[in-house]
């Protein structure tokens, strides 16, 4: 089942930044980090709680200049939240 987090956020447990070192956003949690590709930074930095997978998709798709999003974004969301990245 690929269920996606109605409104996602990103979890407590975890904090992302732009890493200078990495010229890369990453995901700092306290055993380690995971640097993200550009399309996760974008996807994660609007996981507020506040938007939906629907409005999240039209956010970028609107930055971007781009349509066809949609399924794109809710792979990624089902990944993060299996990782524990967004709850």
């Amino acid at each position: 089942m690929n269920t996606v987090i109605e409104k996602p956020r990103l979890s407590r447990l975890y904090r992302l930044q732009w890493e200078e070192a990495q010229g890369a956003y990453v995901l700092l949690y306290p055993e380690g980090m995971v640097q993200l590709n550009d399309s996760a930074a974008q996807v994660l930095k609007r996981c507020d709680g506040r938007r939906n997978t629907a409005e999240i998709v039209q956010d970028l798709e609107r930055a971007f200049s781009t349509s066809g999003l949609r399924h794109d974004v809710e792979d990624f969301l089902h990944a993060a939240s299996e990782r524990g990245w967004v709850v």
